[in-house]
């Protein structure tokens, strides 16, 4: 994990503290100069990567005294610090994000990482409250001030976390709720003063349970952790968190309730499912490819005798009989070819082409698909977005995958809207309909090979596997949103440059 990390530190050197220089720069302009600001950057990446390797955090130590001088000069809180240190961690996770080098959990190197911002600030914290301390001892006079200062400063620190906290009192009712809590659930302080912890918890019976156990855990030992748990939103959305509990004691010892820090596990959780349903790809590909090869060849020639067969007979039953192998011949025929596809994306020279010119296309071949009956497509296309090299082909497939897709979802009768936008990065193209919809677990699935909510004979489940691939190997992406009986969004995100244009 340290080579690992080092490693990720060093390759992004610069690009690391362009960004972090960036994201400072942004924030406190007014109270540091770009070069205190640059200097302030390397020497903390530096002192960073000379801990990770040395496993040793008081090398740090001069660091921390030479940074303090810098921010107290330029009067900055220790709300303002954790700050710049936080602009460093997200400036790092980009690049984690987006790097594709390696295979190793993201998830991993985040915790690695977080664990030695956290310590290095935690110095700085220490040195920081014993600075404050040598300044009382100095004055004396000013000591009550000053204590109020810091505590005014810790209550706004905890006010404006990024992660939510609340504090809980004996009979679990809500006494306290900083500002992340309200951006990350959606509900004010007033909206939930006075509400049991509970009504933040999925109503079922193993989040019941949960509950129990952070109690008596807390009590028993005076502190919980727990990951990998749910929460739901105001929205009535559920997101993944993990929970860092902790007993508020009374003067005696007596539990008179708790607090409750709660980090949001959303996004790292959608980076894990990315990582397993990559690993999990390439296994079901090398299988499909052989599988493909096996029943190919027999195939081939159990089709000849049938249509054989099919020429010389005239009892009618016996032609019949044929007619149905024939048709089911030909499906496995179609499952092999797509099993084909599935484990080797046809090798295409790409062009530069208009990606609207292909949507466009795309929805000439669907409209004329049998199972239109009364379907309104409408279109709004971006004029200005720009051309892409990209191999059309294999981008055609994926719009008419997507588009047979939501013709089966309004069952042939309704609305299908297809636009276009762009940003800096992405061209992006929406196919939204109003079908049945689809529920969490189902959109879940629905790229992985063999998964299909059709009937028997109507899908072979491959057709989307398929275009998940193809639009990941062009460095894209497909974002899937639905709700039961509301209808589905699918919103296909592709690079206007690549890598080999690069």
């Amino acid at each position: 994990m340290k080579k690992l990390i080092l490693k990720l530190l060093k390759q992004h050197y610069v690009g690391i503290i362009e960004n972090w220089i960036a994201k400072i720069l942004k924030t406190y302009r007014n109270k540091l100069t770009e070069a205190q600001i640059r200097t302030f950057v390397k020497s903390s990446l530096n002192i960073t990567i000379e801990v990770i390797d040395k496993a040793d955090y008081t090398i740090a130590d001069q660091y921390l005294i030479e940074i303090y001088n810098l921010f107290r000069e330029a009067n900055l809180n220790l709300l303002e610090v954790s700050q710049v240190f936080s602009a460093g961690r997200y400036a790092i996770l980009n690049f984690i994000e987006n790097d594709e080098s390696y295979k190793d959990d993201p998830l991993i190197l985040l915790g690695f990482l977080d664990e030695i911002f956290e310590q290095i600030f935690a110095r700085y914290g220490m040195l920081h409250q014993e600075a404050q301390m040598r300044q009382l001892e100095s004055d004396r006079d000013r000591l009550a001030s000053k204590l109020d200062i810091n505590q005014r400063n810790l209550k706004n620190i905890l006010h404006v976390s990024d992660s939510a906290i609340m504090i809980l009192d004996a009979d679990e009712k809500i006494t306290s709720w900083n500002k992340g809590a309200e951006h990350l659930f959606g509900y004010s302080e007033n909206e939930v003063l006075g509400k049991q912890s509970s009504f933040l918890m999925p109503d079922e019976e193993k989040y019941k349970k949960e509950l129990e156990y952070i109690k008596l855990e807390t009590r028993s030992s005076g502190y919980v952790k727990l990951t990998d748990t749910e929460r739901v939103t105001k929205t009535g959305r559920r997101i993944w968190v993990d929970l860092s509990v902790a007993k508020l004691p009374s003067d005696d010892g007596n539990y008179i309730g708790r607090t409750v820090i709660i980090k949001d596990y959303t996004e790292m959780k959608r980076l894990q499912q990315q990582v397993d349903q990559s690993e999990k790809l390439a296994v079901i590909g090398q299988l499909a490819a052989g599988v493909a090869h096996e029943i190919g060849n027999p195939l081939t020639s159990i089709s000849s005798l049938v249509q054989i067969l099919q020429r010389k007979t005239k009892e009618e039953f016996t032609s019949q009989q044929l007619a149905i192998i024939k048709e089911n011949i030909d499906r496995i025929t179609r499952i092999v070819r797509e099993l084909v596809d599935f484990s080797r994306t046809p090798s295409h020279d790409k062009q530069f082409i208009q990606i609207t010119d292909v949507i466009k296309t795309a929805l000439g071949i669907v409209k004329y698909d049998k199972r239109v009956k009364r379907v309104d497509f409408i279109t709004s296309f971006d004029p200005n977005i720009p051309a892409v090299k990209i191999v059309p082909d294999q981008l055609l497939q994926v719009f008419v995958n997507i588009l047979i897709n939501s013709l089966d979802a309004i069952n042939g009768e309704g609305k299908i809207e297809v636009t276009t936008n762009k940003d800096d990065e992405y061209i992006y193209i929406e196919i939204t309909d109003d079908g049945c919809g689809m529920d969490e677990e189902t959109v879940n699935k629905i790229f992985n090979p063999f998964f299909t909510t059709k009937e028997v004979g109507k899908g072979t489940g491959l057709g989307l596997s398929v275009s998940y691939g193809i639009i990941k190997k062009f460095k894209g992406d497909i974002i899937v949103d639905s709700q039961i009986n509301e209808g589905s969004k699918f919103l296909v995100k592709i690079p206007m440059i690549s890598d080999e244009d690069n």
